[in-house]
């Protein structure tokens, strides 16, 4: 029985400080875009913006967990694959929690018939996300192609997972301010979730620091 050939990514080359910076990016980028979405998510009511903060703060966490990995190959360390485990799987337990939030509120307000205020800043938001984030997703691939770092091109993959998140979430706030139709935003929060139920898949199984033609 044949193994897959082990992958060493070239820590060399100029593409690994590029995608160090974008780390980097990343985690300041989500930071503000977390805040900014749950406040106004909340002034709002809206579970849907809610949610899509929080998702940004749980990528936070992950992308961490890719810049120490970075950080460790450039130095020429043993990264601690165990403890990337364990964090990971944490992170996959918080994106399976806040799936179970938007669908318990989403559910919750079609049945009680709540309605959301328009987010005026969370269109904003959402709708500055939807340029940076496939751009993001794009240079992260890139980088982790000229480099050949399975790491930055799952990264990557999760970034362009992000972005997906943002289409969904700013047509539904662009449809409620629009149309005014209540169910728009549940509706909205489920889609978050099965996102989140993708990306927590994704970090229980370990593909971040799955670098090496692991099972």
């Amino acid at each position: 029985m044949s193994t897959a050939p082990v992958t060493v990514p070239d820590v060399t080359s100029p593409a690994t400080h590029r995608a160090v910076r974008y780390a980097k990016f990343t985690i300041g980028y989500n930071v503000i875009e977390g805040i900014v979405a749950i406040s106004a998510g909340s002034v709002a009511g809206a579970v849907s913006l809610i949610g899509f903060g929080i998702d940004s703060g749980i990528e936070v966490a992950a992308a961490v967990v890719v810049l120490i990995r970075l950080l460790a190959e450039i130095k020429g360390g043993e990264p601690d694959e165990a403890k990337e485990r364990r964090a990971l799987k944490f992170i996959a337990v918080t994106f399976f929690a806040l799936a179970a939030y938007v669908t318990v509120e989403g559910i919750r307000d079609l049945i009680g018939g709540e309605k959301p205020d328009t987010s005026f800043a969370g269109i904003v938001l959402t709708g500055v996300s939807i340029v940076i984030m496939p751009w993001l997703a794009r240079v992260k691939r890139k980088a982790g192609q000229e480099m050949n770092s399975r790491l930055v091109v799952a990264d990557a993959a999760e970034t362009k997972l992000c972005a997906w998140l943002s289409v969904t979430t700013f047509a539904g706030l662009l449809a409620f301010a629009l149309f005014g139709w209540t169910w728009l935003d549940p509706v909205a929060g489920f889609l978050i979730a099965a996102f989140a139920i993708m990306e927590g898949k994704e970090a229980w199984e370990g593909e971040l620091v799955c670098d090496d033609g692991c099972n």
